[in-house]
């Protein structure tokens, strides 16, 4: 029996290892529908909803040096484990609960650090990184933009005015 749980515990932490980030939830109370549901939806995300015994949890995170987060080991616990974008697995949780009130979400370990609940919630609400490139890179090229239409209209107006259209 003690192989077993070794075994089972090496397992765990295998695949906890192969993440950086974790939101722990409360599943007490949702439906096996409901949960499938929610599988469904954070594996969009590329993202892994597990449920994982606590025991063999806290064990396998205190062997990968995250002992932070035993205290979201209690009770029914399963665990979002996202590959990227963890701010949107987040978001699906939390718009997730609003229509599952059951589920209750713990908080989580994010770029090596302990979230609580409300934090995550606030982490939740930013944007994606690449919502953020999206938005750097349409700031950066506005400039450039505007520039290029200044010439043409440059460009435009001497053609109209039969001139030569050189820019120098």
């Amino acid at each position: 029996m003690q192989s077993v749980k070794i075994e089972a515990i090496a397992s765990v932490k295998s695949m906890l290892a192969e993440y950086t980030d974790f939101i722990f939830v409360d599943y007490r109370g949702l439906t096996v529908a409901q949960i499938t549901e929610l599988r469904k939806k954070l594996s969009g995300k590329n993202c892994v909803f597990k449920v994982i015994k606590n025991n063999f949890a806290r064990i396998a995170f205190q062997e990968l040096n995250i002992s932070a987060v035993s205290d979201f080991l209690r009770g029914p616990t399963a665990v979002a484990l996202p590959k990227e974008e963890t701010n949107e697995t987040a978001k699906i949780l939390y718009d997730f609960a609003k229509e599952a009130p059951t589920l209750g979400i713990k908080g989580g370990y994010v770029a090596n650090e302990v979230y609580d609940s409300i934090k995550l919630d606030t982490f939740s609400k930013l944007p994606s990184k690449k919502q953020l490139v999206t938005m750097i890179m349409s700031t950066i090229s506005a400039p450039i933009q505007k520039i290029a239409a200044i010439l043409q209209l440059y460009v435009d107006k001497k053609t109209t005015e039969g001139g030569s259209a050189t820019v120098v």
